[in-house]
């Protein structure tokens, strides 16, 4: 280096050090103002211009998982090291972009690339996109206000700030930019606009939708992020690795199995429906029959599977799309989202006609999913003949493993709640969680199953309290109950409890 050095703030017997920019990526440097150096020895010192930052140090041991030292420098030179290893990205980028040319034209987003922008624009958008990933965040939303935009991200089910960006003009170029990527119409901001576009990730292409909705200082952004490849790296996909209990497990499996009928997976945006219906076509797959699905878009890839994207601008919805499935000989049929009472009364014929059908529907719970079908209009005996069973689910954060203490809670709480006694644990946050106090999810389900004597009270059009407590007689378990059991083991908190399920 020239005038600054590493060994100007780091032992030269310990050397020669080097910048990493593989391991604490250039997005991450810049943002935090921190560079990672490694010594010949192997270890890790990151040079900042602030005092020790505990809770980031643990981050990054953790995704390291190697200790880290921290040393605090001037300003200047951690202008200088990230400067130079910008430089360094630059000329490796140019390679690296002539192998993805000759692959496709999907633009490529890495520390290289991020390195590279000349944009300011671009360069926080992708370092916007880039860190989203990093967090394993589901979605990124940028609101526009008086003095700029707020970037805030969806991880594990809650929103989190990440991000101000200063100046009314640079939240206009950041969505603009963000058009441009999803092709969509710069000039036209009074009314939304939804739109799609691709990036590739070390060597895999992340889908990302994008939704534009206008609002008082502009217009808002929200990207869903949808990794194909996320749920295949963290194994195999199963019903076991999305954290059912056991009965939950067991009564999933055998409604997958019936010859025909309906089994509908039901819950808020974001609660995993479509990925239990994965992992359900996935352990149910075995060659023997015919499985075809319709879904908006295909998020996960399955072998020997028929899998059809929704193109409503081409026409194909899910109604036209599901007519023409039926006339493939198909045995089990998967619908990404009943949304109108065309492609209800379809999916309800096609179980009627000998067709297992797998399907979501936006509802609050089991019950209320006949509610939506009568409001459709759909002939009710047709409905409950068709319907075999309703899943209802959430997703709760589980506790932190590497913060969790044992906990306590008052006795006015455990009284609110009828429970005695339990395995109670709580996170302290640590870098594992980003201080949160929990990492990861899990779902919970309630599960109804319909049978002669229930199927008649439905059709009689019988009250919701008779209809509920006919269930619970025949052992169904309601989604507060199976959540309260999963804090009782010490999986969860109280105040996740609260946040995500329902006080009936």
């Amino acid at each position: 280096m020239s005038a600054v050095s590493l060994t100007d703030w780091l032992p030269a017997d310990q050397g020669p050090w080097h910048l990493d920019f593989e391991q604490w990526p250039q997005a991450q440097a810049q943002r935090w103002r921190a560079v990672l150096a490694v010594g010949e020895q192997g270890r890790r010192v990151l040079l900042a211009e602030r005092d020790e930052d505990a809770l980031l140090l643990q981050s990054i041991e953790a995704r390291l998982n190697a200790p880290v030292g921290w040393q605090r420098c001037s300003g200047e030179a951690v202008t200088h090291f990230l400067g130079a290893g910008e430089a360094d990205f630059r000329a490796l980028s140019d390679v690296e972009e002539a192998l993805a040319a000759v692959e496709d034209h999907t633009e490529e987003l890495s520390a290289l690339a991020l390195s590279e922008q000349a944009s300011p624009v671009v360069r926080l958008l992708n370092a916007t996109l880039y860190d989203a990933l990093q967090d394993a965040a589901s979605d990124i939303h940028i609101e526009c206000t008086a003095r700029g935009a707020v970037i805030r991200f969806r991880v594990d089910g809650v929103m989190a700030v990440v991000r101000q960006v200063e100046g009314p003009q640079v939240a206009e170029q950041l969505v603009s930019r963000l058009k441009v990527m999803a092709e969509l119409d710069i000039g036209e901001r009074r009314l939304p606009q939804d739109g799609r576009f691709k990036l590739r990730v070390q060597g895999r292409e992340i889908d990302f939708r994008l939704s534009i909705m206008p609002s008082v200082f502009g217009e808002d952004a929200v990207i869903r992020i949808l990794d194909r490849a996320a749920i295949a790296r963290a194994g195999t996909l199963t019903l076991d690795a999305l954290g059912f209990g056991d009965d939950e497990r067991a009564a999933i499996r055998h409604q997958a199995r019936q010859p025909h009928g309906m089994l509908l997976v039901t819950g808020p945006t974001g609660s995993g429906k479509t990925t239990t219906l994965y992992a359900t076509l996935a352990e149910i797959h075995t060659g023997a029959d015919k499985i075809i699905t319709i879904e908006d878009p295909v998020e996960y890839q399955l072998a020997g599977v028929v899998q059809i994207p929704v193109n409503e601008k081409k026409g194909l919805t899910f109604s036209r799309g599901l007519r023409s499935i039926l006339r493939h000989d198909p045995d089990r049929v998967m619908v990404g989202e009943i949304r109108d009472a065309e492609t209800a009364q379809i999916a309800v014929q096609a179980a009627l006609t000998g067709h297992l059908v797998f399907s979501t529907v936006h509802a609050n719970n089991a019950f209320d999913v006949i509610g939506r079908f009568m409001h459709m209009g759909l002939d009710l005996y047709n409905v409950v003949s068709a319907l075999n069973a309703v899943l209802a689910q959430r997703l709760l954060r589980l506790t932190c493993k590497h913060c969790a203490q044992p906990f306590m809670p008052d006795a006015a709480t455990l009284a609110r709640h009828g429970v005695l006694n339990g395995n109670f644990l709580k996170g302290e946050g640590c870098g594992h969680c980003r201080g949160t106090g929990y990492k990861g999810r899990r779902a919970v389900a309630e599960l109804l199953r319909l049978d002669d004597g229930l199927r008649d009270l439905i059709a009689a059009r019988a009250p919701m309290s008779e209809i509920k407590a006919a269930a619970r007689a025949r052992g169904m378990k309601s989604l507060r109950e199976m959540a309260l059991a999963a804090v009782c083991r010490g999986e969860t908190t109280f105040e996740e409890l609260e946040r995500v399920t329902l006080d009936e």
